[in-house]
């Protein structure tokens, strides 16, 4: 009697498994469906949960999931979504954490009474240190919701939001954000050997600053302006960098421009 369907388990799906086996779900509650025999083989070995290799090997009447989630890429959503209509009836709720699918989409194919919840995690979930934004849609009840909430905030934080329009930013800021993150990290690098330093010791500053500032922003409740100013000594070096960086042409006005065009990206996908 399986409460929870996985109908992918990647990078993200194995994430949030894994927090899942911690709570609230034990590995007899969980079926993975995974087409891919050897992939399916490490997944129940690693993680002791059943495997099947398409939701029609399972009886509708006899599984009866509480939630179903689709953690594959967006491109082969056309692919798996159909077949999982024949829970629909069960009063399961559906929830994805694919980028560009919308709600609409998903009742378009399982019907417009079916529960749905689309959801955008992070990668910091493979972490416990995710963040997701989710909405519902209106056949999702409260309890659906709730449960929905704690699957996700077993990998991070959650924010609801009631307009599923905001997903699009939210794709582009937090979904897309950690690769900026990395990236400030490998400019901080490319930076330090520039001015001199040993190629591996620019990595490691770059790699253990970027990572201890998040964590202090994390565990700090001062805002990161505060935080910023809190490092910035009057006419000192750090100011002085600071000077470019907050610049009319310096990282503002860049990032807001590529937040938007992810944000542009995300809202073509969805239409696509």
């Amino acid at each position: 009697m399986a409460k929870l369907l996985l109908a992918g388990c990647g990078k993200m799906g194995s994430a949030m498994l894994a927090g899942w086996l911690e709570n609230p779900y034990q590995k007899s509650d969980i079926v993975v469906i995974e087409p891919n025999g050897e992939i399916a083989q490490n997944i129940a070995s690693r993680f002791g949960v059943a495997t099947v290799a398409r939701p029609d090997d399972l009886n509708p009447n006899e599984t009866a999931p509480d939630v179903i989630v689709f953690a594959v890429k967006p491109q082969v959503m056309d692919d798996v979504v159909p077949a999982y209509g024949q829970f629909a009836a069960s009063g399961c709720v559906y929830l994805s954490i694919a980028a560009g699918k919308t709600i609409g989409y998903f009742q378009s194919i399982l019907g417009q009474t079916a529960a749905i919840v689309r959801a955008m995690p992070n990668t910091p979930a493979a972490v416990g240190r995710g963040i997701t934004v989710a909405c519902a849609n209106g056949p999702a009840t409260e309890a659906q919701i709730a449960l929905c909430d704690t699957l996700l905030g077993a990998v991070g934080e959650v924010a609801w939001s009631d307009d599923e329009g905001q997903l699009d930013a939210v794709t582009a800021l937090s979904g897309g954000g950690p690769a900026y993150v990395f990236l400030l990290a490998e400019c901080l690098a490319q930076a330090g050997m520039d001015a001199g330093l040993p190629a591996d010791l620019a990595h490691r500053l770059a790699r253990a600053t970027v990572a201890g500032s998040g964590e202090l922003l994390f565990q700090s409740s001062d805002q990161p302006a505060t935080l910023r100013h809190n490092v910035t000594s009057p006419g000192g070096t750090t100011a002085e960098a600071l000077k470019i960086l907050m610049a009319d042409d310096g990282w503002q006005p860049l990032i807001t421009k590529a937040i938007a065009a992810a944000t542009k990206r995300s809202k073509e996908l969805a239409g696509d």
